[in-house]
Parts: structure tokens; C-alpha cells; sequence
């Protein structure tokens, strides 16, 4: 038996899955079918890095879960997971016959089951398939029902972001000791990855990284290109631990800046600043949002500004980019404490951004890299 690896708590998990069932009873349910891997993993603790292939948690209204996986995951449901409930298949088995066979022993041929139809791993061919194999058994789409429970943090899930927060600070520190003219966007781009890898980081990133012309648009990733006197160079650092992730951007140019560039920095900062002024619990997310706004189009930084100015993060697998809640105009939803968001402000190609917790009286940053327009190289 290999050694136990359990990111929490055995109780933290199943204070988890207690509350899950706690609302599959309100809905009449016999139990949840949780095929997004964030699911799984924040449900049952297990992880492999081959959440890709097909698995899933079987979540009954009572008793312990039971996941459904590939037979070479079995060291790590060993070491990862919390419950011994397991289905196993091979590569030479039908998938779909070993999952329906494990749904309905677990929750019985007629349940009513719950089923995350967003779930990127639940295609449609595979609906359809265990549609067809469990012909009697009811499914019903609970929505974001885990997602929306994830969006509050533990105070050990916060504690991994905090790790993550300051890998993505020693990948920044690194960009900028990178960054000179006649640098390549590859130079750049291992020295953020080796920084943040030895800083605690799971995954090297490095986020978003473009320059020149590509700056000026967001999701950039890095390329071929040489960088020159002048470039903004737009670097948003991504790491993760634990696969809980933390954030930020800086605003760079290379070697040279104008007052201009200055002053256009200046005003982002100041918008910043009176927009996270207004955050704490109870406050309505749009305000903020419509401070970050206002403040670029009144500043004349942008003629439109589209942007959603804060999202939630926390367990992210990828392709998942950020967890459930937004803000964006007309959301209707409140700060709470102990929720993580990632927030930011774009324009000129210049980006700011921050990783917050929000606390009892107000908001604390995870990522505190000096705020200013870097001139590097």
C-alpha cells in the first residue's frame, strides 16, 4: 500500500460531501453523478494528473462515494482518495457497461440521480450512452451545484493560494530580471516557469505572455519574437498548489516609457485602488464593477470596456480557466467571506491585477508584488 498523499483532512472531506448530500435530500435525489474533475477531486480528495481520461464520482444520498476511473489510477485513488469505493476499467473494457454497472449498484437501477451536464468530461456521446444502458434510471441536471459550494475557501484551501501567490510573485521577479532588449518571449517564458516550479508551483504556466503588438490583446501566449526597446511586454503569472491558483499582473515596457505611459498607469492604480476600496461582505459586486468602468472610460483609456472585472479562483483543473461567479454588468451577487477572486483592470495594453480573499470587514491581497509601471531591461 503506497503512502497516503490526502491534500485535507479526512473530516474537511467529508464536511464536503455532507453538504452535498444534505442538499441532493432537499432535491429528492438518490445521489450526484460528479464528472467535473474539480468535482471529483474536492469531493473524494483523489487526484491524477489523468483526470482526463474518463472518471467520475459517484455521490450516494447516504454513505460514502465511489469513483469510477482507469485501472492505472489505482496507486493514486491509494493515496489520494478518501474512501475505498472504486470501479475500475481497462483500456480493453466497455467504458460505458463498468460505469453504468457501478451507477446502479451504487444507487440502484430507478434512482434519481443527479448529473453535472456542464461537466467539460461529461460529453454528449457519453450521456446518450449511459442514457441508453440505464434505461430506468432518472437523471436530472443540478447545475453548478458543487461549483457554487467551492466558492467559498477553507482556511487550507486559502493556504495552498497563498503558496501559489507567491510562486506567481517569483515568477514575475523573474520576467522582469529577464526582460531586455534582444530577449526572446522564450527566454522569458522558461525563466518564469523554472522560477515558479521552485517557488511551489504544480504547473509552470507562465499565463499570459506576449509583446508588442499581441500586448494589446488579452490570452496572448509567448512565441518566436525578439523583444525590442519599447515592446510592453503583458505578463500575467499562473501558477498553482495543490492546483489552487493564484494570480496577477503588472504593467512593463522595455528599457524606455513615456510620461504618458506614466500617467496612463497612474490613472489604472487609482481606479484600482477605489474600486477594491468598495469591497467587503454584503457589498454588491456590480459596484465595484462599475467603478472599474467608469474609471477607464471617463479616464479616456478605452472607448468600450467589455472585460469582466472579477472572477472566482481557487481548484482549477485544466482547460478550466476560473471557477463559476463573475463580475460583469447586471450580476446580481454579493461578496462573502473567505470567497477568492482574481481582479483586474486592462487598457492601453497595460494590466493590473490582483488575487484577493475577501474577509469579515473588507478584502486582503494574496498577490502584494509592488504596484507600479515596470521599466525593464
Amino acid at each position: 500500500m503506497p503512502e497516503t498523499d490526502h491534500w485535507f483532512p479526512r473530516e474537511e472531506v467529508l464536511a464536503r460531501v455532507g453538504r452535498v448530500q444534505a442538499a441532493l435530500a432537499v432535491r429528492g435525489l438518490d445521489g450526484l453523478l460528479a464528472f467535473q474533475p474539480e468535482s471529483v477531486t474536492w469531493l473524494t480528495g483523489f487526484f491524477t494528473r489523468g483526470y482526463g481520461s474518463f472518471q467520475f464520482a459517484i455521490i450516494p444520498a447516504s454513505g460514502d462515494p465511489v469513483v469510477v476511473c482507469r485501472d492505472v489510477e489505482n496507486y493514486y485513488l491509494d493515496r489520494t482518495c478518501h474512501f475505498p469505493g472504486r470501479r475500475l476499467w481497462s483500456d480493453s473494457d466497455d467504458k460505458t457497461a463498468v460505469a453504468a454497472a457501478a451507477i446502479a449498484e451504487t444507487l440502484g437501477p430507478t434512482a434519481r440521480a443527479g448529473i453535472e451536464l456542464g461537466a467539460w468530461q461529461l460529453t454528449a456521446a457519453r450521456h446518450q450512452a449511459l442514457t441508453a444502458a440505464l434505461p430506468a434510471l432518472r437523471f436530472e441536471d443540478v447545475g453548478p451545484l458543487v461549483g457554487e459550494m467551492r466558492l467559498i475557501k477553507s482556511s487550507a484551501e486559502i493556504a495552498y493560494q497563498r503558496i501559489a501567490a507567491r510562486a506567481a510573485e517569483a515568477g514575475m521577479q523573474a520576467a522582469l530580471d529577464t526582460i531586455r532588449p534582444g530577449a526572446g518571449e522564450r527566454d522569458l517564458a522558461a525563466a518564469i516557469c523554472a522560477a515558479m516550479i521552485k517557488a511551489g508551483s504544480d504547473l509552470p504556466g507562465p499565463g499570459v505572455l506576449s509583446s508588442g503588438e499581441r500586448a494589446f490583446h488579452l490570452h496572448g501566449g509567448y512565441s518566436d519574437r525578439i523583444l525590442q526597446a519599447g515592446d510592453i511586454v503583458q505578463v500575467e503569472t499562473t501558477p498553482n498548489h495543490r492546483h489552487y491558483h493564484a494570480r496577477f499582473m503588472r504593467p512593463i515596457r522595455v528599457a524606455q516609457a513615456s510620461d504618458e505611459d506614466r500617467r496612463s498607469v497612474a490613472h489604472l492604480i487609482a481606479i484600482q485602488d477605489r474600486a477594491l476600496a468598495e469591497v467587503k461582505p454584503g457589498v454588491p459586486a456590480a459596484v465595484p464593477d462599475r467603478i472599474y468602468r467608469d474609471g477607464v472610460l471617463s479616464a479616456g483609456l478605452a472607448d468600450t470596456y467589455t472585460n469582466k472585472t472579477f472572477y472566482s479562483v481557487g481548484l482549477l483543473l485544466q482547460p478550466s480557466g476560473g471557477e463559476p461567479l463573475e463580475a460583469a454588468p447586471g450580476c446580481a451577487w454579493h461578496f462573502q467571506p473567505d470567497m477568492v477572486f482574481h481582479t483586474y483592470v486592462l487598457a492601453r495594453g497595460f494590466g493590473l491585477s490582483e488575487t484577493i480573499r475577501i474577509t469579515a470587514d473588507g478584502h486582503e491581497r494574496l498577490t502584494t508584488f509592488p504596484r507600479q509601471l515596470f521599466v525593464a531591461g
